[in-house]
């Protein structure tokens, strides 16, 4: 009995000790979990692209598995083709009138999958890959709706002609494909996530928002109708925060729970302007990404990322472009960062890469298996990850918020104050003009254009926060606000369109001279009352002032500085003004706050709290140069360790070229 007893109390100990002892990594926990990271790619078979199902080859997927998951890949975004899977015809007889609903040489089997036009072969061919993926401890997400790929429509001959998003046939037969695949698959445990489907806002021109919602209502509702235990995620690309627009991101976020961008450079306004190795490329992922989760109150992820091609960029460049983007998607909140995609599909005699030149060489490995420099990258920063000795990545430090306002391009602005935060020093949030305003120190309203940029009762609460203690920046685009000359201490003697370039000079309060032009709709000729000057135009009009207001500040910019910076190219290089002197003004004092600063307008730095004596502050060179930077601390902490890249020496940190710096500091 003691023996016994002994031995049991013995495997207690040791169970215990296991359970303690194991410690997830950052990829192994929940799918969509704020914190976590997730490195992967999208899927279509090395050896048929789009025709992998109905050219099924179970050997080379295991193979491609096999390959992906010793590269560090952790997550595949898999594509039931949908004409595939549910390959329904019509019967016509005489007059065009329909007889029935088949298969294409057989009537419906008489099961309940046969009866939702939905494949038995294919769904076990889906079993099959699951099972594969399991084998080699790779996650899927799943998009469901597989009717848009790389520049092709694919839908059910039954269906083609048809207005797939708006027509109730159509919306009925998706309908009865969802719920049927989710029914067959919603307990594997490879699945992690149901995605609606690749870009389905591509598939039809909506007419209106409401087609876009009810759409999305419908295969949100059928998805959830069978299956709780998983995320939703979009699969959109080219949402907006404009309610003008038709595919919404608040939309998007009432209907599922993790929003998606897909950042590719050559298909996003003012993206493709610098190099692909350069600042305002590699953060676009980073920028686009928070605009979604910020206004959505909703995680986003990276789905697609690349780049398109040889013409766009060298292997050399490339692999500079995905190491710094993955340090920067990671550093800036988001949930993972997927390539596109797995193999390139050079060699397939069909469409759509008959036609398609920019989807064709777009793999992290070649069709003979040899991996391109690019995936070395993804297994290098995988594994950064995996060894890290925290499991969740707190969310990065925020002071201000970023309102996006009415009438104007809500991408452009967003983009350009997003970078020029960073390059100040600091990070915002993203909110729309209407939302209920978050409280924050500091609150900017970039480049507002026409007459009801912000409707009154939201400038008459957006004041009141100024009045109790916060600090407002204003630029100026061509725009009308209530009450707005007296809060400044201004008089607005004339409003009138400008001839010319504004010349702005101006010596901030850092001790930099700051003087360029830029262009300006309008010319605001100011009376000043009581407000404090910070730049003039050539002949001393007012261009950059700052007024007290109550317990807060207001700061006014009478030009669009931000939609100005995201049409120029290489505004946001090194050797241009440094615009960014600006954003340091107005936030100055919350940027003395940060734990590390440092000048250096290539490098950017975020700052994540694991506790308040230990901070995580990563620093990322956007630049392919070298970068040296003198960092500063705030009194009392210390640099405690590297986790990635080379130790400061003293205050002197050198950061490679498209390269990172990971600090662990204490106190």
């Amino acid at each position: 009995m003691k023996i016994e007893f002994k031995k049991n109390i013995n495997s207690c100990i040791l169970l215990l000790l296991c359970i303690f002892s194991f410690k997830a990594s950052a990829q192994e926990q929940a799918f969509g979990k704020p914190g976590t990271f997730m490195v992967g790619c999208n899927y279509w078979a090395s050896h048929a692209g789009t025709h992998m199902w109905s050219n099924w080859r179970p050997e080379v997927i295991e193979a491609d598995f096999k390959q992906l998951a010793a590269n560090g890949i952790k997550v595949l975004r898999i594509f039931p083709l949908w004409p595939d899977f549910q390959p329904i015809n019509k019967i016509y007889t005489s007059g065009g009138d329909v007889k029935y609903v088949s298969f294409k040489d057989e009537t419906l089997p008489l099961t309940e999958v046969g009866q939702n036009g939905v494949s038995e072969l294919q769904l076990q061919h889906f079993e099959t890959l699951a099972s594969l993926a399991k084998k080699h401890k790779l996650q899927l997400v799943v998009g469901l709706i597989t009717g848009w790929m790389s520049g092709q429509l694919y839908v059910p001959p039954a269906l083609e002609g048809k207005n797939i998003l708006t027509d109730p046939e159509s919306l009925m037969w998706q309908q009865k494909f969802v719920t049927t695949f989710v029914k067959r698959f919603k307990n594997n445990s490879s699945i992690v996530a149901w995605d609606f489907g690749n870009e389905c806002n591509v598939i039809e021109n909506v007419k209106n928002p409401f087609q876009a919602y009810v759409w999305s209502s419908v295969i949100s509702g059928a998805i959830k109708s069978i299956d709780h235990s998983r995320p939703i995620v979009s699969g959109m690309h080219s949402l907006t925060a404009d309610d003008k627009g038709l595919w919404l991101i608040k939309d998007q976020a009432a209907l599922t729970d993790i929003l998606t961008t897909h950042p590719y450079s050559l298909w996003t306004p003012y993206a493709s302007q610098d190099p692909i190795n350069s600042l305002r490329t590699i953060i676009h992922a980073a920028a686009e990404t928070s605009m979604y989760s910020d206004v959505a109150g909703k995680p986003c992820l990276v789905e697609e990322t690349g780049v398109m091609g040889p013409m766009v960029g060298g292997e050399t460049e490339k692999v500079a472009f995905a190491r710094t983007a993955l340090f920067s998607n990671w550093a800036n909140d988001g949930l993972g960062t997927f390539w596109w995609c797995a193999y390139d599909q050079t060699k397939l005699p069909y469409a759509p890469y008959n036609y398609a030149s920019v989807e064709m060489e777009l793999g992290l490995i070649k069709e003979d298996r040899t991996p391109k420099p690019v995936l070395g990258e993804f297994k290098k920063f995988s594994k950064f990850i995996d060894q890290l000795p925290f499991q969740i990545l707190p969310s990065r430090k925020k002071e201000a918020i970023c309102i996006l306002s009415n009438n104007q391009d809500n991408w452009a602005v967003a983009y350009s104050s997003y970078i020029l935060a960073k390059q100040a020093g600091f990070d915002f949030s993203f909110q729309k003009a209407g939302q209920e305003i978050k409280d924050a120190p500091l609150y900017l309203l970039p480049s507002i254009k026409g007459i009801d940029a912000v409707y009154n009762d939201y400038w008459t609460k957006l004041l009141l926060k100024v009045s109790q203690g916060a600090t407002l920046y204003i630029s100026l685009d061509d725009a009308y606000l209530p009450s707005f000359t007296e809060p400044l201490g201004i008089e607005i003697a004339t409003n009138s369109k400008r001839a010319g370039l504004i010349n702005f000079i101006s010596k901030l309060p850092s001790g930099e001279n700051l003087n360029f032009s830029a262009s300006a709709e309008r010319r605001y000729q100011i009376k000043n009352k009581t407000a404090t000057l910070l730049a003039t135009e050539a002949d001393g009009n007012p261009s950059f002032l700052q007024a007290n207001y109550g317990k807060g500040k207001i700061y006014l910019l009478t030009f669009p500085l931000e939609l100005n910076l995201a049409k120029k190219p290489g505004a946001f290089d090194v050797g241009q003004p440094k615009y960014s002197g600006i954003y340091q003004t107005i936030a100055n004092s919350l940027i003395n706050e940060r734990i590390l600063t440092q000048q250096h307008q290539s490098v950017l730095t975020t700052e994540h709290s694991i506790s308040d004596s230990e901070k995580v502050v990563i620093l990322i060179n956007y630049n392919p140069l070298d970068a040296d930077t003198k960092i500063q601390l705030k009194t009392g902490w210390k640099i405690e360790s590297s986790l990635y890249g080379d130790l400061p020496n003293g205050n002197d940190a050198r950061l490679k070229g498209n390269d990172a710096l990971v600090l662990l500091l204490k106190k």
